[in-house]
């Protein structure tokens, strides 16, 4: 099979969708590689070093989608990258199409067959090709939510830890998935008085196991997200619907009464967020202010630490990758239910049901647009 990996064009995004390592893996298997010229340059992986494993350069991202038979990316593709995009082509990568109509509906027309990481699940029905960069995304919601407190980011400037005499600032995690449990460790390393909010009494339970008397464990209800919400310096939104928009769980007027100064950052904000005042923000200006409360609202928050995430990402992804490029995509959806979750679109079909309840679209199960696609090509 023939992979192309183009350079990622969203906004300071400096993940690749393969570093060089997996590329030499896929080229041991007996498949062909192609990358983009300076795909990954800005993460230290130099064209060199993908031709030295074997891989061959393209000049531009048109280059690469012309001769692939199966794209590899990180971030979503963006409108012209949908339509260089065909119908017998594979496209895998973080797509998170329930807050993206325009997306949803290129990738329809484009008639290809989209995977999404996001969600790809395992036996354990954990989302494991998310879990790498919800790792990330947590340990950087304290740093930059830490950052944003900060009186010249428009902050309150108060120190997370505090100093001996001073007390230590107020963190709320909602939610406490892998990103949550991420941003906990992290907030309580810093010395911060840390509270998370959960519907899910066994996982609070687990999580107090865990931390003790260092995390305060709360149950999530309407008036409990509103009364911590209101006392915390920062507020980080953790909550993930798998496939589908997160829940609006913080309203305007919470937002309205939390101190001035304050800081949210929702990781959510990749499928909508889940704080009603969000709206995505990119590196450059990953910032802006309601109600005098600081919104960091990035849509790709592991890209500021793009090294770390790509190896991160390339770890859990290469697997997947492999079985693809070795079985062809069909043969490996019925192999693996597993992968098959992640199918999202097929040969102008929606395979997610998430999706399509959020976006108003016909769903067609993987298994029938699988079929059916099977049966347009035979009498094609």
């Amino acid at each position: 099979m023939i992979i192309g990996v183009p350079k990622e064009i969203k906004n300071h995004e400096y993940r690749v969708g393969l570093t060089p390592g997996s590329a030499a893996e896929l080229i041991h298997h007996g498949h062909e590689v192609i990358v983009e010229t300076k795909a990954g340059d800005g993460i230290g992986f130099s064209d060199k070093e993908y031709t030295q494993v074997g891989a061959k350069i393209a000049s531009t991202a048109k280059e690469v989608f012309d001769n692939a038979q199966m794209i590899v990316k990180v971030k979503e593709p963006q409108p012209n990258e949908c339509r260089m995009l065909r119908e017998d082509q594979l496209l895998f990568t973080y797509l998170h199409l329930a807050p993206d109509p325009l997306q949803t509906d290129l990738l329809l027309e484009s008639g290809c067959t989209a995977i999404a990481y996001e969600t790809v699940t395992d036996a354990k029905g954990r989302l494991p090709l998310l879990t790498p960069m919800s790792e990330v995304a947590g340990r950087l919601s304290i740093q930059a939510g830490a950052h944003c407190l900060e009186k010249a980011q428009g902050g309150s400037g108060v120190l997370l830890g505090g100093v001996p005499g001073v007390k230590s600032a107020k963190v709320v995690v909602i939610g406490g998935g892998v990103v949550g449990l991420n941003a906990i460790r992290m907030a309580i390393g810093m010395e911060a008085h840390v509270t998370v909010l959960d519907r899910s009494l066994d996982r609070l339970r687990e999580l107090d196991d865990y931390f003790g008397p260092k995390l305060n464990c709360i149950y999530a209800t309407k008036d409990s997200v509103q009364k911590y919400v209101q006392e915390a310096d920062l507020v980080v939104g953790a909550v993930l619907v798998p496939g589908a928009q997160a829940p609006k769980l913080v309203t305007k007027e919470m937002i309205k009464s939390m101190k001035k100064g304050s800081v949210v950052v929702d990781v959510a904000i990749d499928q909508g967020g889940c704080f009603e005042t969000s709206k995505a923000t990119t590196h450059a200006e990953p910032t802006y202010i309601v109600d005098e409360v600081v919104h960091y609202c990035v849509a790709n928050m592991p890209g500021a630490v793009a090294r770390t995430s790509t190896e991160a990402l390339n770890n859990a992804t290469l697997p997947f990758a492999l079985a693809l490029a070795n079985k062809g995509y069909k043969k490996a959806l019925n192999d693996d239910v597993h992968l098959k979750n992640g199918l999202s679109v097929h040969k102008g079909m929606l395979t997610s049901e998430p999706v399509a309840v959020a976006l108003g679209l016909q769903y067609t199960s993987a298994d029938e647009a699988l079929d059916l696609g099977s049966s347009t090509a035979a009498l094609a």
